[in-house]
């Protein structure tokens, strides 16, 4: 019951502090807040989605941001055929969220069935290499596809629609996408308080324990992969219409590793913990870009400080508590 309390307070002053961030960023005068903290909000969407796997599953995937990418790219190549009315298969498109994000998250859904499929006959470093090996495959098919940009990408001419509501304003699309954060936390919480949550996390803690007790480790592993795969992938359909632009770095090696980055600075198995590595992560990565060019180099070494130092992230141990407790 105290961590549960714990969980919760600390999911209020998160929402609470990245509602009102932005607001006070733009009294004093830096409207870039709006944009800052958007991008920390899609960043947090795709982390917490990682953390479900990572953190409850035990499965280190090296290649979620073809998921990320796979997304944003389904919404952009319909945008492009609908904008330019070309048919696309013989449909002639929408512009419609309620179409195009739904069937985004339905081909996420499907690239994450076959690859967690294929990746989960295998277990450790196999998984991990199956999980990029499939990643960079998508990353080269983006390339290739020279008719929606190749490496330069592919640009939308305007945001989805949604009834209602106004995306092509920025403040509405940020309230947007942080209603979007907290519903898929609420969701995820839900999921690792359940049945099949508890069943997964008992077969990260002993999979040979659970299996003597008749579990089929596969179907719960395959669900939570699909789940956090469906959750970074509309994390890809945030960010295309938040940048109105997708780009093949989407799907990059090395976008998986900044997700897999944040969510270790924040802690593994916490939910929330993604949402602060993820304004670490990128706040950090405003600041030091702003002091020098060699910013990286720095970022480097403050990664490697927070992983000695900071083993459990920096919420584990306050929403986990004591690993022997």
């Amino acid at each position: 019951m105290f961590k549960r309390n714990r969980f919760i307070g600390t999911g209020i002053i998160f929402l609470v502090v990245l509602f009102i961030a932005p607001l006070v960023l733009a009294q004093v005068g830096w409207h870039g807040g709006l944009s800052l903290f958007t991008r920390i909000v899609i960043y947090a969407l795709a982390a917490v989605s990682l953390d479900l796997i990572i953190g409850y599953g035990g499965l280190v995937s090296f290649g979620h941001a073809m998921f990320f990418g796979t997304g944003g790219y389904v919404v952009a190549i319909i945008a492009f055929h609908t904008n330019t009315e070309q048919s696309l298969f013989g449909w002639e498109g929408s512009n419609s969220a309620l179409i195009l994000w739904p069937l985004a998250l339905l081909v996420c859904a499907i690239l994450g069935l076959i690859t967690g499929y294929l990746a989960l006959k295998t277990r450790g470093v196999q998984f991990i290499m199956i999980t990029l090996a499939f990643a960079q495959m998508v990353y080269f098919v983006f390339v290739s596809l020279q008719y929606y940009g190749g490496d330069d990408g592919l640009m939308m001419d305007m945001r989805n629609t949604m009834p209602g509501i106004n995306l092509r304003d920025p403040w509405t699309f940020y309230y947007l996408a942080l209603g979007v954060l907290a519903i898929w936390v609420v969701f995820c919480r839900m999921v690792v308080n359940s049945r099949f949550g508890m069943v997964l996390q008992s077969l990260c803690q002993s999979e040979i324990r659970a299996v003597n007790l008749g579990i089929n480790p596969v179907p719960f592993k395959l669900a939570a992969f699909v789940l956090s795969a469906v959750g970074t992938g509309l994390a890809g359909v945030l960010w295309a219409n938040y940048a109105e632009f997708t780009t093949p770095d989407m799907v990059a090696w090395t976008k998986s590793g900044e997700f897999m980055a944040i969510v270790t600075v924040g802690g593994l198995g916490t939910l929330l913990g993604p949402i602060a590595g993820t304004v670490v992560f990128i706040g950090l990565e405003q600041i030091l870009a702003m002091w020098t060019e060699h910013w990286m180099i720095v970022m480097g070494l403050a990664l490697v400080l927070i992983a000695l130092f900071g083993q459990r992230g920096m919420l584990g141990r306050f929403l986990k508590g004591n690993p022997h407790d």
